[in-house]
Protein backbone atom coordinates (compact mmCIF):
# COMPACT_ATOMS: atom_id res chain seq x y z
CA UNK A 1 0.00 0.00 0.00
CA UNK A 2 1.32 3.44 -0.92
CA UNK A 3 1.45 6.06 1.81
CA UNK A 4 0.07 9.58 1.47
CA UNK A 5 3.61 10.95 1.33
CA UNK A 6 4.52 8.55 -1.46
CA UNK A 7 1.40 9.63 -3.39
CA UNK A 8 2.44 13.27 -3.01
CA UNK A 9 5.87 12.31 -4.36
CA UNK A 10 4.65 10.23 -7.29
CA UNK A 11 1.65 12.34 -8.37
CA UNK A 12 3.61 15.40 -9.59
CA UNK A 13 5.85 13.14 -11.64
CA UNK A 14 2.84 11.58 -13.30
CA UNK A 15 1.43 15.02 -14.03
CA UNK A 16 4.65 16.28 -15.61
CA UNK A 17 3.99 14.85 -19.13
CA UNK A 18 0.54 16.48 -19.17
CA UNK A 19 2.05 19.85 -18.33
CA UNK A 20 4.59 19.44 -21.10
CA UNK A 21 1.85 18.62 -23.64
CA UNK A 22 -0.29 21.60 -22.57
CA UNK A 23 2.69 23.93 -22.71
CA UNK A 24 3.49 22.69 -26.22
CA UNK A 25 -0.10 23.24 -27.36
CA UNK A 26 -0.14 26.78 -25.97
CA UNK A 27 3.16 27.52 -27.71
CA UNK A 28 1.78 26.11 -30.98
CA UNK A 29 -1.33 28.33 -30.75
CA UNK A 30 0.75 31.42 -30.08
CA UNK A 31 3.03 30.51 -32.98
CA UNK A 32 0.04 30.10 -35.32
CA UNK A 33 -1.32 33.50 -34.33
CA UNK A 34 2.09 35.07 -34.99
CA UNK A 35 2.83 33.34 -38.30
CA UNK A 36 -0.64 33.50 -39.95
CA UNK A 37 -0.36 37.06 -41.35
CA UNK A 38 2.90 36.18 -43.12
CA UNK A 39 1.01 33.89 -45.52
CA UNK A 40 -1.35 36.56 -46.89
CA UNK A 41 -2.05 35.81 -50.54
CA UNK A 42 -1.84 38.44 -53.27
CA UNK A 43 -3.83 38.41 -56.52
CA UNK A 44 -3.80 40.23 -59.85
CA UNK A 45 -7.41 41.17 -60.53
CA UNK A 46 -10.04 43.69 -61.54
CA UNK A 47 -11.58 45.33 -58.47
CA UNK A 48 -15.12 46.73 -58.51
CA UNK A 49 -15.88 49.96 -56.61
CA UNK A 50 -18.61 52.56 -56.19
CA UNK A 51 -18.32 56.26 -55.53
CA UNK A 52 -19.82 57.32 -52.18
CA UNK A 53 -19.54 60.82 -50.72
CA UNK A 54 -16.70 61.67 -53.07
CA UNK A 55 -14.60 58.56 -52.29
CA UNK A 56 -14.28 55.08 -53.71
CA UNK A 57 -15.68 52.22 -51.65
CA UNK A 58 -15.44 48.49 -52.30
CA UNK A 59 -18.66 47.16 -53.89
CA UNK A 60 -20.60 44.89 -51.56
CA UNK A 61 -21.96 42.71 -54.38
CA UNK A 62 -20.78 41.50 -57.76
CA UNK A 63 -21.47 43.62 -60.86
CA UNK A 64 -24.23 41.33 -62.09
CA UNK A 65 -25.98 41.63 -58.72
CA UNK A 66 -25.59 45.40 -58.41
CA UNK A 67 -28.21 47.68 -59.96
CA UNK A 68 -26.83 51.23 -59.75
CA UNK A 69 -29.18 54.15 -59.53
CA UNK A 70 -29.37 57.01 -61.99
CA UNK A 71 -26.75 59.51 -60.88
CA UNK A 72 -24.31 56.97 -59.43
CA UNK A 73 -20.70 56.23 -60.43
CA UNK A 74 -19.03 52.82 -60.82
CA UNK A 75 -15.27 52.33 -60.77
CA UNK A 76 -12.93 49.51 -61.84
CA UNK A 77 -9.22 49.07 -61.18
CA UNK A 78 -6.77 46.43 -62.37
CA UNK A 79 -3.99 45.86 -59.83
CA UNK A 80 -2.02 43.50 -57.63
CA UNK A 81 -3.25 43.49 -54.03
CA UNK A 82 -3.86 41.29 -51.02
CA UNK A 83 -6.36 41.39 -48.14
CA UNK A 84 -4.20 43.93 -46.34
CA UNK A 85 -4.32 46.47 -49.18
CA UNK A 86 -6.87 47.89 -51.59
CA UNK A 87 -6.10 49.52 -54.93
CA UNK A 88 -8.76 52.03 -55.82
CA UNK A 89 -9.13 53.81 -59.17
CA UNK A 90 -6.46 56.51 -59.12
CA UNK A 91 -8.82 59.33 -60.01
CA UNK A 92 -12.20 60.43 -58.67
CA UNK A 93 -14.70 61.92 -61.08
CA UNK A 94 -18.15 62.96 -59.94
CA UNK A 95 -21.39 62.20 -61.71
CA UNK A 96 -21.64 65.83 -62.83
CA UNK A 97 -18.19 65.64 -64.40
CA UNK A 98 -19.02 62.38 -66.15
CA UNK A 99 -22.66 62.89 -67.15
CA UNK A 100 -23.31 66.58 -66.71
CA UNK A 101 -23.54 67.18 -70.45
CA UNK A 102 -25.54 64.02 -71.14
CA UNK A 103 -29.29 64.65 -71.21
CA UNK A 104 -31.59 62.28 -69.37
CA UNK A 105 -33.64 59.85 -71.46
CA UNK A 106 -37.06 58.44 -70.70
CA UNK A 107 -36.90 54.83 -69.53
CA UNK A 108 -33.11 54.93 -69.14
CA UNK A 109 -30.57 55.99 -66.54
CA UNK A 110 -27.15 57.59 -66.59
CA UNK A 111 -24.29 55.97 -64.66
CA UNK A 112 -20.78 57.37 -64.56
CA UNK A 113 -17.96 54.90 -65.16
CA UNK A 114 -14.24 55.13 -64.40
CA UNK A 115 -11.94 52.34 -65.64
CA UNK A 116 -8.33 52.34 -64.41
CA UNK A 117 -6.13 49.77 -66.18
CA UNK A 118 -3.41 50.08 -63.54
CA UNK A 119 0.36 50.49 -63.76
CA UNK A 120 3.02 48.50 -65.64
CA UNK A 121 4.01 47.06 -62.25
CA UNK A 122 0.51 45.59 -61.97
CA UNK A 123 0.79 43.74 -65.28
CA UNK A 124 1.94 40.12 -65.31
CA UNK A 125 4.57 40.84 -67.97
CA UNK A 126 5.31 44.48 -67.16
CA UNK A 127 3.45 45.66 -70.27
CA UNK A 128 2.23 49.23 -70.48
CA UNK A 129 -1.52 49.23 -69.80
CA UNK A 130 -4.04 51.40 -71.68
CA UNK A 131 -4.71 54.89 -70.39
CA UNK A 132 -7.54 55.11 -67.81
CA UNK A 133 -10.88 56.06 -69.27
CA UNK A 134 -14.06 57.70 -68.03
CA UNK A 135 -17.50 57.84 -69.59
CA UNK A 136 -21.20 58.25 -69.00
CA UNK A 137 -23.13 55.05 -69.71
CA UNK A 138 -26.76 55.44 -70.75
CA UNK A 139 -28.45 52.14 -70.00
CA UNK A 140 -31.86 50.66 -69.26
CA UNK A 141 -33.36 51.64 -65.93
CA UNK A 142 -32.95 48.09 -64.58
CA UNK A 143 -29.44 47.52 -65.97
CA UNK A 144 -26.77 46.06 -63.69
CA UNK A 145 -23.23 47.30 -63.19
CA UNK A 146 -22.11 44.49 -65.51
CA UNK A 147 -24.06 46.14 -68.33
CA UNK A 148 -22.59 49.51 -67.39
CA UNK A 149 -19.07 48.04 -67.61
CA UNK A 150 -19.83 46.70 -71.08
CA UNK A 151 -20.10 50.32 -72.24
CA UNK A 152 -16.30 50.54 -71.79
CA UNK A 153 -15.66 47.71 -74.27
CA UNK A 154 -15.72 43.94 -74.45
CA UNK A 155 -15.66 42.23 -71.06
CA UNK A 156 -13.80 38.93 -70.79
CA UNK A 157 -15.01 36.61 -68.04
CA UNK A 158 -13.99 33.21 -66.76
CA UNK A 159 -15.75 31.08 -64.15
CA UNK A 160 -17.82 34.06 -63.05
CA UNK A 161 -14.86 36.44 -62.72
CA UNK A 162 -14.12 39.64 -64.59
CA UNK A 163 -10.81 38.88 -66.33
CA UNK A 164 -10.40 41.59 -68.95
CA UNK A 165 -11.96 44.92 -69.87
CA UNK A 166 -11.72 46.35 -73.37
CA UNK A 167 -9.09 43.75 -74.27
CA UNK A 168 -6.89 44.20 -71.19
CA UNK A 169 -5.30 42.01 -70.09
CA UNK A 170 -5.51 39.54 -72.96
CA UNK A 171 -4.76 36.48 -70.82
CA UNK A 172 -4.82 35.29 -67.20
CA UNK A 173 -7.67 35.71 -64.76
CA UNK A 174 -7.19 36.52 -61.12
CA UNK A 175 -3.95 34.61 -60.81
CA UNK A 176 -2.19 34.38 -57.47
CA UNK A 177 1.03 36.37 -57.16
CA UNK A 178 3.67 34.53 -55.12
CA UNK A 179 6.03 37.47 -54.83
CA UNK A 180 4.86 41.07 -55.16
CA UNK A 181 7.53 43.33 -56.63
CA UNK A 182 8.59 46.52 -54.81
CA UNK A 183 7.14 48.52 -57.71
CA UNK A 184 3.75 46.84 -57.28
CA UNK A 185 3.88 47.48 -53.53
CA UNK A 186 4.62 51.17 -54.04
CA UNK A 187 1.90 53.70 -53.25
CA UNK A 188 -0.28 54.86 -56.12
CA UNK A 189 0.29 58.20 -57.76
CA UNK A 190 -2.89 60.11 -58.67
CA UNK A 191 -3.66 60.36 -62.37
CA UNK A 192 -5.78 62.73 -64.40
CA UNK A 193 -8.62 61.24 -66.42
CA UNK A 194 -10.33 63.54 -68.87
CA UNK A 195 -14.09 63.82 -68.67
CA UNK A 196 -15.85 62.09 -71.57
CA UNK A 197 -16.45 64.07 -74.73
CA UNK A 198 -19.07 61.66 -76.07
CA UNK A 199 -21.93 59.72 -74.51
CA UNK A 200 -21.72 55.97 -75.17
CA UNK A 201 -24.78 53.91 -74.47
CA UNK A 202 -25.22 50.23 -73.70
CA UNK A 203 -28.33 48.19 -74.27
CA UNK A 204 -29.70 45.81 -71.64
CA UNK A 205 -28.63 42.93 -73.89
CA UNK A 206 -24.94 43.86 -73.73
CA UNK A 207 -22.68 41.04 -72.51
CA UNK A 208 -22.77 41.00 -68.73
CA UNK A 209 -19.96 40.01 -66.44
CA UNK A 210 -21.24 37.11 -64.37
CA UNK A 211 -20.89 36.80 -60.63
CA UNK A 212 -18.37 38.96 -58.78
CA UNK A 213 -14.78 39.90 -59.51
CA UNK A 214 -11.62 38.25 -58.21
CA UNK A 215 -11.64 40.49 -55.18
CA UNK A 216 -13.94 37.87 -53.69
CA UNK A 217 -10.98 35.47 -53.70
CA UNK A 218 -9.06 37.98 -51.63
CA UNK A 219 -11.96 38.32 -49.23
CA UNK A 220 -12.16 34.56 -48.94
CA UNK A 221 -8.48 34.40 -48.14
CA UNK A 222 -8.94 37.06 -45.49
CA UNK A 223 -11.89 35.13 -44.08
CA UNK A 224 -9.75 32.00 -43.87
CA UNK A 225 -7.13 33.89 -41.87
CA UNK A 226 -9.80 35.23 -39.53
CA UNK A 227 -11.12 31.70 -39.04
CA UNK A 228 -7.63 30.50 -38.15
CA UNK A 229 -7.33 33.27 -35.57
CA UNK A 230 -10.69 32.38 -34.02
CA UNK A 231 -9.91 28.65 -33.81
CA UNK A 232 -6.47 29.25 -32.34
CA UNK A 233 -7.94 31.71 -29.84
CA UNK A 234 -10.64 29.26 -28.74
CA UNK A 235 -8.11 26.47 -28.29
CA UNK A 236 -5.90 28.77 -26.24
CA UNK A 237 -8.82 29.84 -24.03
CA UNK A 238 -9.84 26.21 -23.52
CA UNK A 239 -6.31 25.28 -22.44
CA UNK A 240 -6.10 28.21 -20.03
CA UNK A 241 -9.49 27.27 -18.56
CA UNK A 242 -8.42 23.67 -18.13
CA UNK A 243 -5.24 24.71 -16.34
CA UNK A 244 -7.21 26.96 -14.00
CA UNK A 245 -9.62 24.16 -13.11
CA UNK A 246 -6.73 21.77 -12.46
CA UNK A 247 -4.99 24.35 -10.30
CA UNK A 248 -8.09 24.98 -8.18
CA UNK A 249 -8.70 21.25 -7.81
CA UNK A 250 -5.18 20.70 -6.53
CA UNK A 251 -5.51 23.63 -4.16
CA UNK A 252 -8.65 22.08 -2.64
CA UNK A 253 -6.91 18.69 -2.29
CA UNK A 254 -3.88 20.29 -0.60
CA UNK A 255 -6.22 22.15 1.80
Amino acid sequence: MVSDREEETVSPARRAPLRVVLAALVAACLSALTIAPAHAAAYRYWGFYQLSDGAWTFAQKGPDQTVPKDGSVDGWRFAVADEASTRYPRAVLTFDELCGTTPAQTGKKRVGLVVDFGRPADAADGATPPEPKALCAVVAADATSAVVLAAAGDVRTEKGLVCGVDGYPTTDCGGAVKEVSPEAKAADEPVTIAAPAATPSASASAPAASSTDVAVATTASSGANVTAYVIAGLVLLALVGYLLVRSRSRARQDA
